[in-house]
């Protein structure tokens, strides 16, 4: 459970980060998910939880 609580306060932390250091770029960006089709949000989607996956594993070797 501690590792799942570390894991959200980074994302946390990344994320406010990125919307306070750059909220132009942020607003392009939703701008531009909103403008994509399901299935393209859907492949973004599985593409980050395979790399996120994969480097959960490395880390844990």
């Amino acid at each position: 459970m501690k590792d799942f609580v570390t894991a959200l306060g980074l994302v946390l932390v990344i994320e406010g980060a990125f919307y306070a250091l750059a909220p132009a770029v942020a607003k392009i960006m939703m701008r531009q998910g909103i403008a994509a089709s399901d299935s393209v949000l859907r492949g973004c989607g599985l593409v980050a939880l395979a790399l996120g996956v994969a480097i959960l594993w490395l880390a844990r070797i």
